[in-house]
């Protein structure tokens, strides 16, 4: 019963392994190269009752800034990596890139 569910998983496992669709590859890659271009982050400051006060910090930054890697050459690589194709359209002109 075992070895029957393992011989059912292992197509499943590559599967997954495979290249994934275009728009998915487009959409996981446009945040890696928004994160070459420059890093994120969040700030939060709460206060509650009894003079309780909170903060937090969070940044983003990834490697590709580090390293000064052009956004555009990052999203096209990462697509063509993900989806074994190049992207329907170039990064600058994608309406939510600023």
């Amino acid at each position: 019963m075992k070895r029957f569910a393992v011989l059912l998983m292992v197509p499943a496992l590559l599967a997954a392994c495979g290249p994934m669709s275009l728009a998915q590859a487009e959409r996981q890659c446009f945040e890696r190269a928004r994160l070459a271009k420059q890093p994120r982050g969040e700030v939060s400051v709460g206060a509650g009752t009894g003079g309780r006060t909170s903060a937090g910090l969070e940044l983003n930054v990834s490697s590709d800034f580090l390293l000064g890697r052009d956004p555009a050459a990052v999203y096209e690589t990462c697509v063509m990596q993900k989806a074994g194709e190049p992207p329907s359209r170039p990064l600058y002109m994608r309406p939510d890139w600023r």
